[in-house]
């Protein structure tokens, strides 16, 4: 698993946080990240979340960042 990939897809979903106030679709982190598949970012979410970076609940914008302890 790509460690660059996940902290650009992190910074999307943090920067995207912080200037909409709504997390980015997997389409537009696909399109931030220069990844042809929204698969792939699925993949790299689910891989994510399990580590507990991100936490995701539902469906759409749901993602949330956590923060590091």
């Amino acid at each position: 698993m790509s460690i660059d990939r996940q902290a650009r897809i992190l910074h999307t979903i943090r920067s995207a946080i912080a200037d909409r106030g709504e997390a980015p679709t997997i389409r537009e982190i696909a399109r931030t990240v220069a990844l042809s598949s929204p698969a792939t970012v699925h993949h790299h979410l689910r891989d994510m979340e399990r580590q507990g970076v991100i936490c995701r609940s539902g469906q759409g914008r749901s993602l949330r960042y956590l923060p590091r302890r």
